[in-house]
């Protein structure tokens, strides 16, 4: 058997934590399942369920998950050897391939690029979906200068003033209008060659 870091059938695939958040999705979980050759597509053993905050990141999804999917496999062990001992089947469900399933491919750098024409809630969700690791990414122009690959580690939805006000700016925030007229503001980035550190601080250092 295996552990798969979803609720299956949903989000197959090497990257289903982070598709998880970058959807918007308010729960998660983890499922032990029987091996065959097509990928995560076993029959399921066990499956348990947390929740995902609304701000919360996929590193933070990622170390919940992985305390959750101790106990399950734990508790998988326990179940087949309890079936053997006692000559039955080991009671598996079959994966529901009748709902609209949700891949998780791999993430690559181009992937993780933001798109900042969605809306803003999408690219807030987006960053929170790469953050820790692998990051977000984008290019920005602050104070005139334009710097690339800019990673992003923690953004909102901008309030609705702060947005009215983006174009006069705002001491201390980096506002990024979205396509449906709202504006995110990015609280934690890391410029190329330098460290990461929240929007104040890295405004605070440039000429």
């Amino acid at each position: 058997f295996n552990l798969h870091a979803s609720l299956l059938p949903q989000y197959r695939g090497a990257a289903p934590i982070n598709w998880a958040v970058i959807n918007g999705d308010r729960e998660t979980g983890v499922t032990t399942f029987m091996l065959k050759h097509e990928i995560d597509t076993g029959n399921i053993i066990l499956q348990e369920r947390i929740a995902i905050g609304e701000n919360e990141n996929v590193g933070s999804v990622h170390d919940r998950l992985m305390d959750l999917g101790t106990g399950v496999i734990l508790r998988t062990v326990d179940l087949i050897f309890d079936c053997d001992a006692r000559s039955v089947a080991l009671p598996t469900q079959p994966q529901d391939e009748s709902i609209a399933l949700r891949p998780a491919p791999k993430i690559f750098k181009d992937t993780c690029r933001i798109d900042f024409s969605q809306p803003a809630a999408a690219v807030h969700n987006f960053i929170r979906g790469l953050s820790p690791y692998p990051a977000a990414w984008c290019d920005l122009t602050l104070n005139g200068q334009t710097y690339e690959n800019v990673k992003v580690f923690a953004a909102v939805v901008a309030a609705e003033q702060e947005t009215k006000n983006q174009e006069q700016g705002l001491k201390g925030h980096i506002l990024v209008p979205c396509g449906d007229g709202n504006a995110v503001d990015l609280l934690e980035l890391q410029l190329p060659g330098k460290k990461r550190m929240d929007a104040k601080s890295l405004l605070n250092g440039l000429k």
